[in-house]
């Protein structure tokens, strides 16, 4: 059975094991862009007492995209605080990302944390990371299938259920039209939320995808949409840097179309404050990084793990727009929403 369909009838795991670790001090980690990259050893005076721990945390991330820089940041404040060496490394291609894990397992890493944009390119990896006696859990994205890799915990939002939220603001705000951008053809939890909008959206909509690598053809390819059909009203972004991106492109078309997104960034929050955004759909990504990180410190130091091992931890979705976006944006300046 489709654990989509499965999550929306579970309560939402509340995250409160994670305080268990939260008198803990510790030291920084380290960080790294496309290429894997170890954690600095700068410990301090109040790092956890417990023996050092490796964990390999592996994204889908693509060069640019900042949101990652938020998941990242919260996978290193759990990091510094557990005695945790952070190896980061992200390739957006599927069987990159999977050699990354297959990295992580060389090194004998204490523990993974892994997205699932594309599970089925990861299922074989992730074997071998679970027949070595390495933990893995799961974050951001795969909420429909990590039960059936055989991960721990997960840690993110029912994208499916996030979408269908998204398609029940849209008829409460009168859209007739939409039009929903992938950014990228394959990825799971992308094509979850587009499905999602459409099962409770009252009006039309089309999926439009996009090279979100390439921002100057993003660009063009929105305007050449909104050029063609007038009757568009709004515009669905999947990432903040494409919303920033699609409302130039409502500029330079010259429509009535409204940008609504998904995901946060600090950019985002100032574009709502000015309406040139509308609204997002936030998941806290910082949340999803910290938890996933410190899942791991709590199974290997203590024998806990949230969910029971059935449920995932949903940490979205939640609706940002200008009633609450300046309770938000502090912290979205600080890179933690």
């Amino acid at each position: 059975m489709d654990r989509s369909s499965r999550s929306r009838r579970f309560t939402p795991v509340v995250a409160l094991a994670a305080a268990a670790a939260l008198t803990l001090a510790g030291c920084s980690s380290g960080s790294g862009g496309k290429k894997a990259e170890e954690g600095g050893d700068n410990a301090s005076a109040g790092k956890a007492t417990t023996p050092r721990m490796t964990v390999a945390l592996v994204t889908h991330q693509s060069p640019g995209d900042t949101f990652w820089d938020i998941v990242r940041k919260g996978a290193e404040a759990a990091a510094a605080k557990d005695n945790i060496k952070l190896i980061y490394s992200a390739d957006p291609n599927a069987g990159n990302q999977a050699n990354l894990v297959q990295n992580a397992i060389d090194q004998k890493v204490d523990g993974i944390a892994v997205t699932l944009a594309k599970p089925d390119a990861l299922k074989s990896v992730i074997g071998k990371a679970k027949a070595a006696g390495i933990p893995v859990v799961g974050l951001n994205s795969g909420v429909s299938e990590w039960k059936k890799l055989g991960l721990l915990e997960f840690f993110g939002q029912d994208e499916t259920v996030a979408g269908e939220a998204l398609g029940n603001k849209l008829n409460q705000l009168g859209s007739k039209k939409a039009v929903c951008v992938i950014q990228e053809q394959g990825n799971i939890g992308l094509t979850q939320r587009c499905d999602g909008v459409k099962k409770t959206f009252s009006g039309s909509i089309e999926n439009l995808y996009v090279n979100g690598t390439d921002m100057p053809s993003v660009k063009s390819t929105i305007t050449a949409k909104l050029k063609q059909d007038s009757g568009i009203d709004h515009v669905i972004a999947l990432g903040a840097p494409i919303a920033l991106t699609a409302s130039q492109s409502v500029s330079e078309a010259g429509g009535k179309a409204k940008v609504a997104t998904f995901d946060l960034n600090k950019e985002l929050t100032g574009a709502i404050s000015k309406g040139t955004i509308e609204f997002a759909v936030d998941q806290q990504p910082y949340l999803q990084g910290y938890l996933a990180i410190d899942s791991l410190w709590l199974y290997k130091n203590n024998g806990n793990y949230m969910g029971g091992g059935e449920q995932p931890v949903l940490t979205g979705p939640a609706f940002v727009d200008k009633s609450n976006v300046d309770q938000i944006d502090k912290f979205a300046e600080k890179g933690t929403r």
